[in-house]
């Protein structure tokens, strides 16, 4: 059996037995409200607050419960944690919907309930881990962003930030900073030493990673969770930041904030996220109609829009109605036709790779040596 289909097994004993080891990053929200029906959600920070979920809560006549989490990891910990029944929807990264799919935690979505036809790329109709080997949808893909170089306008130039070489730079030393997850970082890591595909990579590719990755430790000023990362930027503790991207710069970026992010030359990752619906859900009419309700023009600017972390809409018309309703946010995010980094474009032009588990490693592995470099 390939190291992933260990994980797998693994996984599905870890998620069946409870077992898990991963502490939460968020605690869960608890909303109190009468007289409604109530959506439990277990998603990213953001994902069912009120700029998100307030307009189909009001359309409805419905409250979003959310249980907040941070990394795909703390994502299978919650569903350990918690007894078959707790959650509705999941929201979830593309690389961790495959590991809901294969342990037959989320229901078959229809496919023609969607606009896939309106997918802004070819890519996102068919995209790895939402759907299974039958050709069936599982996971319905809601918004995506690309991870780059994050740097400080004031100390960096675009042009300096477009190599993750810079992390070595002398003006940054003890001023580089990590979001606190093993695979955007190592991912980046590995396409700087040339790894094509870089979450599916031989023994020689990992080891060029690990090592190349042990050489930055002189530069590290520390590992941030999801909150750390935000005012590691904003208070210019950190000058630069690994494993991140427009996600967290562009919130800084609407106050004003002299942060920014650029895809390298050596490229970028792509997170993409996506909605499933727990199998065990009772209130399964009403969550479906939520991911249409995502997939709609209106659902898809309030995803570019969201105030937990901003995103990119997925849809043609989607894009349309935020360059229409918020151009200042379409520029601002380049989702505008003619952008050099366009994130269409970046796809379009071979220089994003899409955000995935190991495939030649285990997750495991991966994790254990994040571990080790964090304490070295």
């Amino acid at each position: 059996m390939s190291n992933n289909g260990k994980f797998i097994q693994s996984k599905r004993t870890f998620l069946k037995t409870g077992l898990a080891s991963v502490a939460l990053s968020a605690p869960f929200v608890n909303r109190a409200w009468a007289e409604t029906t109530e959506l439990t959600m277990l998603g990213w920070y953001g994902t069912a607050e009120p700029d998100m979920v307030g307009a189909f809560e009001e359309a409805n006549n419905v409250k979003f419960v959310p249980k907040y989490y941070a990394g795909g990891d703390n994502m299978l910990a919650a569903l350990a944690q918690n007894p078959p029944g707790t959650f509705d929807i999941i929201h979830t990264d593309a690389e961790y919907a495959k590991l809901l799919v294969a342990n037959d935690l989320v229901m078959q979505l229809d496919a023609n309930e969607y606009p896939m036809d309106d997918l802004l790329h070819d890519d996102f109709k068919s995209f790895s881990g939402h759907w299974d080997d039958s050709g069936n949808l599982y996971s319905l893909i809601s918004r995506f962003g690309h991870l780059g170089v994050s740097y400080n306008k004031d100390v960096l130039t675009a042009e300096e930030a477009s190599t993750y070489d810079i992390f070595w730079d002398e003006r940054l030393t003890g001023k580089v900073g990590h979001f606190d997850w093993h695979l955007p970082s190592l991912g980046q890591m590995s396409l700087l030493v040339g790894n094509e595909s870089p979450f599916d990579i031989d023994d020689a590719g990992w080891q060029a990673v690990q090592e190349k990755t042990l050489s930055l430790k002189p530069q590290v000023g520390g590992y941030f969770d999801f909150g750390g990362t935000f005012s590691g930027l904003k208070n210019a503790e950190m000058l630069a930041m690994v494993g991140i991207g427009d996600w967290v710069t562009g919130i800084l970026e609407r106050d004003g904030a002299p942060v920014s992010s650029v895809v390298p030359k050596e490229g970028g990752i792509q997170w993409t996220e996506s909605y499933s619906i727990a199998k065990t859900s009772e209130k399964a009419d009403l969550a479906l109609k939520y991911l249409a309700y995502t997939m709609s023009p209106e659902g898809q600017v309030k995803t570019a829009q969201m105030l937990g972390y901003p995103g990119h809409c997925v849809t043609k018309a989607g894009r349309a109605m935020l360059n229409e309703v918020d151009p200042a946010e379409a520029q601002r995010s380049r989702q505008v036709d003619g952008d050099p980094q366009d994130p269409i474009t970046l796809i379009n032009e071979g220089r994003i790779s899409y955000r995935d588990i190991p495939v030649q490693q285990s997750l495991e592995d991966w994790n254990d040596f994040w571990s080790e470099y964090k304490n070295a």
